[in-house]
């Protein structure tokens, strides 16, 4: 056995049915009264019907939660919260209003409750990606990690067939790129393994049956334990590239995870093959690049960046990001290299998986 290092996360996590009535509960166990329900427009009517389930202990609505956590954004939340006093956000919806929540927190250091309706992960992790002109940067917490997470189940039945399969995709981003991360260790190689064995298991039955409890409840789970894998050890060029194609470009999240994913895993194949091949086993195949680039396709999803509205002459920029700040991945970040990878994502073309 290898020498490791392995740090806990302190969450409470709930896994069950009802969510909405236990939130004014766990909120008074935190020591809170006076709690703000963080949400999407799209998600406004499930933020309302939240506060009043609060009842005494809800005492305000921010509705504005966007995509990449913009700055300009926290700031308006933020004013709601000092006016009303808040001292606990309860956040209900996929990784904008997660994001929005951890980016409150950060600053008036407010206990978190998140509510998930998407297979995002981001509730289990310390780490918080923000927009400002022009440009994501991410930190790593602890001061941004929800002190409770609320899993319901029935909260993700009308998550739509394709939001669904592309926020599964982006949650198994989470624990492929753990299984290679700097600080992996065999605890959170389990858990990610698992992970991607309930995620990639239970996505081809939603698309059959997106009202499937069962899947639906297998691919929260999973959902869970990718981001606690994201949430316990470091990322690598999987989400390294998102991020600048997120933040720079405004590109959707999880549809870019979804397109990037096969290309970074190929990238990496040769310097990390024990984690492909955990993903093999995982996945019950030969080749997992293949297979998610698969499960993509039965969900619709959009297979290249220029799919999703990336420029080609912003590939150059997006290269030169990438390379600017070195970071750990198992095989050297080269720029030209990384050209080479968002050019084949670009235009769509089947990443081949090679070196194992």
């Amino acid at each position: 056995m290898q020498p490791f290092t392995y740090s806990a996360l302190p969450s409470r996590v709930v896994f069950g049915v009802d969510a909405l009535a236990r939130a004014a509960e766990e909120v008074r166990a935190l020591g809170a009264g006076r709690a703000m329900v963080v949400c999407t427009p799209e998600q406004a009517e499930l933020g309302g019907e939240l506060l009043v389930r609060l009842g005494e202990v809800g005492v305000s609505i921010f509705t504005g939660a966007a995509m990449h956590t913009p700055v300009e954004i926290t700031e308006q939340a933020l004013a709601l919260a000092r006016s009303e006093g808040v001292d606990c956000t309860v956040a209900i919806g996929g990784g904008s209003t997660i994001g929005l929540g951890k980016a409150i927190a950060l600053r008036i250091d407010t206990p978190q409750i998140v509510i998930p309706t998407t297979y995002a992960g981001s509730e289990a992790t310390p780490i918080l990606g923000e927009t400002e002109h022009g440009r994501k940067v991410t930190q790593r917490s602890p001061r941004v990690l929800p002190e409770v997470i609320l899993y319901d189940v029935d909260l993700t039945l009308t998550l739509p067939v394709a939001l669904s399969g592309t926020s599964g995709l982006n949650a198994i981003a989470h624990a492929a790129e753990a299984l290679y991360a700097e600080n992996a260790n065999p605890i959170i190689s389990l858990l990610a393994e698992d992970g991607v064995r309930a995620l990639s298991g239970a996505l081809p039955r939603i698309a059959l049956d997106p009202m499937n409890r069962d899947a639906r409840s297998d691919a929260l789970y999973g959902a869970w334990a990718c981001g606690a894998c994201l949430g316990a050890v470091g990322m690598a060029l999987h989400h390294k590239l998102c991020h600048i194609l997120g933040g720079t470009f405004d590109l959707p999240h999880a549809p870019t995870h979804t397109v990037v994913l096969p290309y970074a895993l190929a990238y990496n194949a040769a310097a990390a093959p024990q984690a492909i091949s955990r993903l093999a086993r995982a996945m019950e195949t030969d080749d997992p690049v293949a297979a998610l680039r698969a499960i993509a396709r039965r969900f619709g999803a959009a297979m290249s960046l220029e799919a999703l509205g990336m420029p080609r002459d912003g590939l150059r920029k997006a290269a030169d990001l990438a390379v600017e700040n070195p970071y750990w991945n198992p095989r050297p970040v080269e720029r030209d290299a990384i050209f080479n990878l968002l050019e084949d994502a670009y235009s769509g073309r089947e990443p081949a998986l090679v070196g194992r």
